[in-house]
């Protein structure tokens, strides 16, 4: 299993790349995709709202961005603005690490092809996926989607 980290536009933080990679190996394992390659770049507010504007004209900062590889292999790339994890942490009262954890089970899913933004359907079955994952792992706190929209 590979978890490939880097950072853009923040300073290097050892103890919270340690926590992220072995949070995001751990998931990787408990969805059988232990041999998996996964990109997790941690970043700016400024930087996943370049990408943001880039990838889906959205002109503002979001917690999580993904974008899935056609590769079986290589799963893709996991783009996590740290800043906005702080404040929505401090938004629910929850410790940085568990949002962290709540963003990578999002964002994985949307890696493994679940959409929330297509259809009530799809966000109902995104929504319980990522609180089973969340269960399943031991994890604290709800699901981006149930966080957001209550659902």
């Amino acid at each position: 299993m590979s978890v490939e980290l880097s950072w853009a536009d923040l300073p290097e933080d050892a103890a919270l790349a340690e926590a992220v990679c072995h949070d995001a190996d751990a998931l990787l394992v408990e969805v059988e995709l232990a041999e998996a390659e996964l990109s997790l770049v941690l970043c700016s507010d400024a930087h996943i709202q370049g990408l943001n504007q880039q990838w889906r004209g959205k002109a503002a900062p979001t917690d999580v961005l993904s974008f899935p590889q056609e590769d079986e292999d290589f799963l893709g790339d996991l783009v996590i603005s740290v800043p906005t994890a702080t404040r929505q942490a401090a938004e629910r009262g929850t410790p940085l690490g568990d949002e962290l954890r709540v963003l990578m089970v999002h964002g994985l899913l949307h890696l493994l092809g679940y959409d929330h933004e297509t259809n009530d359907e799809d966000l109902a079955e995104m929504a319980e996926a990522e609180a089973r994952l969340l269960r399943r792992l031991g994890w604290s706190g709800q699901g981006l989607i149930a966080a957001v929209t209550g659902a």
